[in-house]
């Protein structure tokens, strides 16, 4: 009887003494709760505070005592940073100071410069309307300049040219107001020398500063030359866009004395070539039974030579359109150095739709390059809303199906 008494007054203190343990932690936890410091993630939203989280309980972070901060204040420099967390608004910006009002005394004590300052700071609404609409108006004019350096090295019989910025070129992406600048540098008139630069993200002002060397060229044929600087901006889902271009004939430039530095105005691309781009020999029939649509691209003649000198290698890429989305491509085989090529290549588009109303077919004339990207000599546009011969010719295949129809377009600028 005496052992069953025994357990029973044990296990009764044991009872005891766990539910007052228990209670002694949730009262030391709900202590601790309004002493605690701000979670990690908050504190490292402040802006300008630099902190770890094994540090977060040091009062030393946060501000302790007043005596050590009228310390730490005396013993601060001026130009150092002092943050001071109580005074921060919820997104850890301090509250904007309201400007005081200077007296008499404290203007009298104001250097020459603190006006010369204001003044900058003071203009007229007029003013900055004058100011922004002439600048506006230049930056559509001028295209930009472009900076490079010529030299000859007479030890390696080397050409050099060192390409090394362009300055206030104009926006070609209206979403950001920047361009993706890159340069494309040919020596003409022979067109075996070409290079081009590196792509400069998202600038006007592009520093490519590089170097391009041409070995085997002879100092005396150097007068007979022709840089070629073509400034596009890359477009990587569509093509690039040209800014414009630089000719440089060396004619009469003296590379004897040493490097010589250059800057030249940007100007638009080639106004000569926009003159005339050749034309086109397009036969179209439309099986309206299959409904298919079948194209021969037969001859180009007129093209233009390519980069102001040298003939082109034109190829001829069709792209078949339904409600202005592509559905379909073809292109021709290369016709190497001639302005007019013979292509006799003939290709049929399955079409998604009755009738062609919805459908077009575009037409550009390319010039196949190695070195880079081809550029566009030309181009065409056939279908229903399409102007001049390109409008008439889809209207005669409509009219009459089953037959085989061809004519010559004119080519307009790519």
């Amino acid at each position: 009887d005496e052992i069953p008494t025994v357990v029973g007054i044990f296990s009764a203190f044991g009872l005891v003494f766990s539910v007052s343990l228990f209670a002694w932690i949730c009262c030391q936890r709900k202590s601790s709760k309004s002493n605690k410091t701000p979670p990690y993630k908050f504190v490292h939203v402040l802006k300008g505070v630099d902190i770890y989280p094994e540090n977060l309980n040091s009062k030393k972070k946060f501000g302790a005592d007043d005596k050590s901060e009228s310390k730490n204040k005396s013993s601060m420099p001026k130009n150092s940073l002092h943050l001071d967390l109580e005074k921060r608004d919820l997104n850890g910006n301090f509250p904007k100071a309201t400007p005081k009002v200077q007296s008499t005394s404290d203007l009298e004590n104001l250097s020459p410069k603190h006006f010369a300052e204001r003044k900058k700071d003071s203009v007229s609404p007029d003013s900055l309307k004058s100011i922004t609409s002439l600048s506006s108006e230049d930056k559509q004019d001028k295209l930009g300049t472009l900076f490079f350096s010529l030299e000859y090295n007479f030890e390696k019989k080397a050409f050099v040219v060192n390409i090394k910025e362009a300055r206030g070129l104009p926006a070609m992406d209206e979403q950001s107001m920047t361009s993706d600048p890159y340069i494309k540098m040919t020596i003409l008139p022979e067109k075996k020398h070409k290079v081009k630069t590196r792509v400069l993200r998202k600038t006007l002002d592009p520093a490519f500063d590089e170097t391009f060397t041409f070995y085997g060229i002879p100092y005396s044929q150097i007068q007979d030359l022709t840089l070629h600087f073509m400034i596009l901006s890359f477009d990587r889902f569509s093509r690039d866009d040209v800014i414009g271009e630089v000719l440089i004939p060396l004619a009469g430039i003296e590379l004897s004395e040493g490097r010589l530095l250059m800057d030249r105005e940007i100007i638009k691309r080639n106004v000569r070539k926009s003159s005339g781009r050749g034309e086109l020999l397009i036969s179209l029939c439309y099986q309206s039974t299959t409904n298919t649509l079948t194209v021969v691209v037969l001859k180009a003649r007129h093209l233009p030579k390519s980069d102001v000198s040298g003939l082109s290698d034109p190829y001829v890429k069709v792209n078949l359109y339904h409600a202005k989305k592509r559905i379909s491509k073809k292109k021709t085989h290369v016709k190497k150095c001639t302005p007019n090529a013979v292509f006799n290549e003939l290709f049929v588009f399955d079409i998604p739709c009755e009738g062609l109303d919805d459908i077009s077919i575009e037409f550009l004339v390319l010039d196949s390059d190695r070195g880079s990207r081809n550029e566009v000599i030309g181009q065409l546009t056939l279908g229903c809303s399409a102007e001049g011969t390109g409008g008439e010719h889809w209207r005669e295949i409509c009219e009459y199906p089953r037959r085989q129809i061809a004519k010559w377009h004119m080519l307009c600028d790519g």
